[in-house]
C-alpha cells in the first residue's frame, strides 16, 4: 500500500464504491426489493395504522393491504435515482476525503455519504416518489382507503404524507445495504476484482 501513490488509492476506492452502489441500488430497485425485504419493508405511515386497524374490524383491511404493497412499488420504482447521485458524489469524492475513508472504520464510506448526501438524496428523490407513487396506483390506492374508512361513522380525520414517508424508508434501506457492501468489499478478497483492489484492500 505505501508504494501505491494517493491517486491510485482514490481511483481504487471509487472503483470499489462505485461496485457496491451499483450492487444495493440493483437490489432495492429489483421487483420485490423493497416488499419481500423485512429489513427494508415499508409500512404504512404510523397515522394510518389506526385505520388499518378498525378497517379489519369490519373486514375491509385489504384496502391497507393494497396501499402498503404500493408504497413498496413506489420505493423500488425510484431507488435508480439514487444510484445516479451516489455515482456523482463518488466522482466528485477528493483524494484527501479517499484516504480518510480507507483509513477510517468499517463503515467510513457509508457515514461520509450519509453526512453529505441523505438531505440531498431526499430532496432528489422527492419528485422521483410522486411520480412513482402515481405509477404504481398508491394515490389511488390511499384515496379508497380513506374513503372506506370515513364511510365508518364517528371515525376522526387522518391523512398521511405518502411521498416524504417513502422518501425516508427508501434513503433508510439504500444506507443500510450500502454499509454492509462497504464492510464486504473492505474484507472479502473475491471483492477485490482487480490488481489495484487487492493492493489497497489486501495490503
Amino acid at each position: 500500500l505505501a508504494a501505491l501513490g494517493e491517486e491510485d488509492i482514490a481511483a481504487a476506492l471509487r472503483e470499489a464504491l462505485e461496485q457496491g452502489t451499483r450492487a444495493v441500488v440493483e437490489q432495492v430497485s429489483a421487483s420485490d426489493g423493497f416488499n419481500a425485504d423485512p429489513r427494508i419493508h415499508i409500512p404504512l405511515p404510523e397515522q394510518l395504522e389506526p385505520v388499518r386497524g378498525l378497517l379489519a374490524r369490519v373486514g375491509m383491511d385489504g384496502f391497507a393491504d393494497e396501499l402498503e404493497l404500493r408504497l413498496n412499488r413506489a420505493a423500488e420504482a425510484a431507488a435508480p435515482e439514487a444510484g445516479a447521485l451516489f455515482a456523482q458524489a463518488i466522482a466528485d469524492m477528493s483524494i484527501a476525503d479517499a484516504r480518510a475513508i480507507l483509513d477510517g472504520p468499517p463503515d467510513a464510506a457509508t457515514s461520509y455519504f450519509h453526512s453529505r448526501m441523505a438531505e440531498p438524496l431526499t430532496e432528489a428523490m422527492m419528485p422521483s416518489v410522486n411520480e412513482a407513487l402515481a405509477e404504481a396506483g398508491a394515490v389511488r390506492a390511499y384515496e379508497s382507503l380513506l374513503g372506506e374508512y370515513q364511510s365508518l361513522p364517528f371515525v376522526p380525520q387522518v391523512r398521511a404524507d405518502l411521498t416524504r414517508h417513502v422518501v425516508d424508508r427508501t434513503v433508510d434501506g439504500v444506507f443500510l445495504y450500502l454499509g454492509e457492501q462497504e464492510a464486504a468489499i473492505r474484507s472479502d478478497p473475491q471483492r477485490w476484482t482487480t490488481d489495484l483492489l487487492e493492493r489497497v484492500f489486501g495490503g
